[in-house]
């Protein structure tokens, strides 16, 4: 919906001039979710609204939102992505060939498992979860006791209903939901906001140089209203109420504004951590945490904290 829309903004700012073809469902990318940043840099798309799990392990900077429990809220990561680090990232990005126009959003990534309910390490001992392929994912899962195996989401799906794996990490508005997850046996959901997902909306820099300025401003401004709604979307039912609040202003009316309340009617039997119980979780992959701070770049993360501290 995002992409749709920011298409469209794009058509009408642009008055015509540039017409973007939305390709869902991975397509240009076959679904090699981790190829998607490469084609992008070679220009083979001109856009794309990528998350930076997907891209991290081109862009190592971008494990900075892959580090687990690291932003505890909304407020911390809306911070990050409008301060120092955010703009940081952006000209990292910029150096490896792509013109980033806009932070959205995935949302905060939850646990489900076809089990048992999870709510301490202990429970998470010997499972098979599916993590994306981002070499942090695999160190934070061993280092909570689980068995985690890395399958491209296309792979996921059909590995969930034949029981290959017991459990998988998603947000819950994008992925939990849509995908009817407990249809394939997931009807655990422990809500920890152990990782929060964003996604940029960027141009690649071969084709953005082709644009004149003007087309470039209008541009920039598509991908900033669209990523507005398209964050909200995301985070509609999950936040303080903002995400609502604003979809409502623009007319647009959100089929299931408490998704936690919809997941229980499905059946779904879900676990909401307490601080202190998220706090259990955090010790065990304090180390994960140390190690790939170092990867991610010192500077960066200090600049996150420093950022993060701003906002409290």
């Amino acid at each position: 919906m995002g992409a749709q829309r920011f298409a469209d903004l794009v058509k009408e700012k642009t008055g015509g001039k540039v017409n973007i073809k939305v390709y869902y469902s991975g397509q240009l990318f076959a679904g090699q979710q981790t190829n998607e940043f490469q084609l992008l840099r070679s220009g083979v798309a001109d856009f794309a609204i990528g998350s930076t799990i997907n891209w991290s392990p081109q862009v190592k900077e971008l494990n900075l939102f892959n580090l687990p429990f690291f932003f505890p809220s909304y407020k911390d990561l809306d911070a990050v992505e409008d301060g120092q680090a955010g703009k940081a990232i952006f000209q990292r990005l910029r150096q490896l060939g792509v013109e980033p126009l806009a932070w959205g959003e995935n949302g905060y990534r939850q646990l489900t498992n076809s089990k048992r309910p999870v709510r301490t390490p202990e429970d998470l001992a010997g499972l098979k979860i599916r993590v994306v392929g981002a070499p942090i994912f695999i160190d934070t899962f061993r280092a909570l006791g689980a068995n985690p195996t890395s399958l491209n989401f296309s792979e996921t799906l059909t590995a969930l209903q034949q029981g290959v794996v017991d459990g998988q990490e998603n947000p819950i508005v994008g992925v939990i939901i849509p995908y009817k997850l407990w249809e394939l046996g997931q009807r655990y959901l422990t809500v920890w906001n152990y990782v929060i997902d964003p996604l940029v909306f960027a141009a690649s820099a071969q084709t953005w140089r082709t644009f004149p300025a003007d087309v470039q401003k209008a541009i920039q401004e598509a991908a900033s209203e669209a990523a507005r709604y398209q964050k909200a979307l995301a985070r509609a039912g999950m936040d303080d109420g903002s995400a609502l609040k604003y979809l409502n202003s623009i007319g647009v009316k959100v089929e299931i504004a408490d998704p936690i309340a919809y997941l229980r009617n499905q059946g779904v039997q879900v676990t909401v951590l307490s601080p202190l119980e998220v706090g259990r979780f955090r010790d065990r992959v304090a180390g994960v945490v140390q190690r790939w701070a170092r990867e991610v770049g010192s500077t960066l993360v200090v600049q996150a904290e420093a950022d993060k501290k701003r906002v409290r």
